[in-house]
């Protein structure tokens, strides 16, 4: 082979880096292979719009990385030596009604209650009782989310064994629809909680998913939005920092072809150009299971099988980000403006449960469940003195319902415009004459970008209770090895815990640490 190295990393995806960066500092030789001219997966930021303009592409907020030891024990350094810096804004999250009124959530439990005792304070005092629950599973959920997950069979067997552990298997197997409507009274209370879990990318109503509502509670109040500053890329910038620190290389314009596997172990890859790059120790995957065939030859046909049928969420997104002469300016009151994810909401819970339904059956819904962040409110690196960003996302089918994924190529601008339309009617001056630029990306776009957003899924996989913890995406690869190929280990939002900005690679490197016999916890020790 034509290149020698310890460890061979497939894409520089943030999970991927992280694992790369956690062997780097373990002293392994390891080198990472991008096939696009940008590293960062998910979490990249670029000039779309123009020079001096940072957009975050697909990631805006980091929440879950937050708790993880990677960034709250600092463990490789990335704050305190390579560079990343984040602020924490006090109203991560904010829903604004179409009747002007608004609900936030700060990390204040205070703060919280007051502003749903405007509403109902019967619910605020439920909520104070959901964020008891929250705070008392945060500690389990937060354990699991950074480390290989526990067997599934064991999981629950333990879960039933005692009445809090059989109540939280409960709130597992429901949908959060299921749990806000038992709970809660008041039209926009239960509409701000809907909501909020359906930024997972799932209608409210999936069974399977309920337990979002307290892990989304929980890291609100305990960890906030993380914002990078000068951009999500910047978590990308520091990792690599790391890694190349360490001796390590990051490569782009560099597409791999296939695992290469002999005597049953994964021993390098090969790239699209034929060359080989051979890897003593391992070779870790950033691979979507829907092409575990096509780059792993020898795997079982029963797991490739069921790989390939890994359940997609049926809610894609749709992206536009903007440069504003001006920033935002809410009809609503400038407390919005304090908020970092706003999401824009009809005051009937009628209209939003049609509006999932519509996504369900592959239809471009008739109303709007809009998002928004305007980062440079919060980061004044991300744009020239006195300008603005925005980035506004929504939920559609990935098959344009006029004429499949490719008709979003033509229709992708006209319905930009449309969002743009929807959004301004919640500002005093989301004008033309206040638009500098903006650019746009369809499922078919986000598709085109990493293999791991199939159909427009920047989770990669559904969170569906199924394909949780042990059994994400599949029973076979929820350990993030793949049966019957040695020391191949796989990475990416399709694997535990799931799709976001987790920094899950770490789990990734615990399992190679233990296969090479590397004692884990010194690695962050190093110096």
């Amino acid at each position: 082979m034509a290149a020698n190295h310890d460890v061979v990393v497939i894409g520089s995806g943030h999970n991927g880096l992280v694992a790369a960066a956690c062997l780097a500092a373990a002293g392994k030789n390891v080198i990472v292979l991008e096939r696009n001219s940008w590293h960062g997966g998910g979490v990249v930021t670029a000039e779309l719009t123009g020079p001096g303009y940072l957009h975050d592409r697909f990631s805006t907020g980091h929440i879950f990385i937050q708790g993880n030891p990677l960034i709250k024990n600092d463990e490789l350094k990335l704050l305190s030596r390579y560079g990343l810096k984040y602020v924490y804004p006090e109203i991560p999250f904010m829903v604004v009604f179409d009747d002007g009124s608004s609900i936030g959530l700060y990390r204040d439990r205070q703060k919280n209650y007051e502003e749903i005792a405007r509403f109902s304070k019967k619910d605020a005092d439920t909520f104070l009782k959901f964020a008891e629950t929250s705070m008392k599973y945060l500690p389990m959920i937060s354990a699991s989310f950074y480390t290989p997950p526990p067997p599934m069979g064991a999981m629950l067997a333990m879960l039933d064994q005692s009445p809090e552990g059989r109540e939280l298997f409960a709130f597992m197997q429901k949908s959060p629809y299921d749990i806000i409507m038992e709970n809660f009274e008041n039209e926009k209370v239960r509409l701000f909680f809907v909501r909020m879990v359906s930024e997972n990318l799932t209608g409210p109503e999936e069974k399977g998913t309920g337990l979002g509502i307290f892990v989304f509670l929980g890291f609100m109040e305990t960890y906030g939005i993380g914002v990078a500053v000068g951009g999500s890329g910047a978590l990308t910038a520091s990792l690599i920092r790391c890694i190349e620190a360490h001796g390590g290389k990051v490569l782009n314009n560099t597409s791999v072809e296939q695992v290469l596997v002999k005597n049953g172990r994964a021993a390098g890859v090969r790239t699209a150009d034929g060359a080989e790059y051979a890897a003593k120790d391992g070779v870790i995957g950033s691979i979507h299971p829907h092409f575990l065939a096509k780059y792993v030859p020898g795997v079982d046909a029963r797991i490739t099988r069921d790989a390939a049928r890994v359940e997609l969420s049926a809610n894609s997104c749709f992206t536009v980000h903007g440069a504003l002469n001006e920033p935002l300016r809410f009809k609503a009151g400038a407390h919005v403006s304090k908020s970092y994810f706003t999401d824009l909401v009809p005051s009937d819970m009628t209209v939003l449960r049609q509006y999932f339904d519509a996504l369900r059956y592959g239809r471009i819904p008739d109303t709007a469940l809009l998002g928004i962040a305007c980062p440079s409110n919060f980061d004044a690196t991300r744009c020239p003195p006195g300008k603005s960003t925005f980035h506004i996302w929504d939920y559609v089918p990935y098959s344009h319902p006029d004429g499949g994924p490719k008709h979003w190529d033509k229709a992708k601008d006209a319905f930009a415009q449309t969002m743009i339309d929807r959004t301004a009617k919640f500002c005093e001056n989301l004008t033309p004459q206040n638009i500098i630029a903006y650019v746009c990306d369809s499922p078919l776009d986000l598709e085109r970008c990493s293999e791991s957003f199939q159909r427009g899924d920047l989770h990669g996989a559904a969170p569906y209770l199924y394909q949780s913890g042990a059994h994400r995406p599949t029973p076979d690869l929820g350990m993030n090895t793949v049966p019957g190929v040695d020391r191949l280990y796989l990475v990416g939002p399709f694997q535990h815990p799931g799709g976001g900005v987790f920094g899950a690679g770490r789990a990734t490197a615990m399992k190679m640490c233990e296969d090479l016999k590397i004692n884990f916890e010194k690695i962050g020790q190093q110096r």
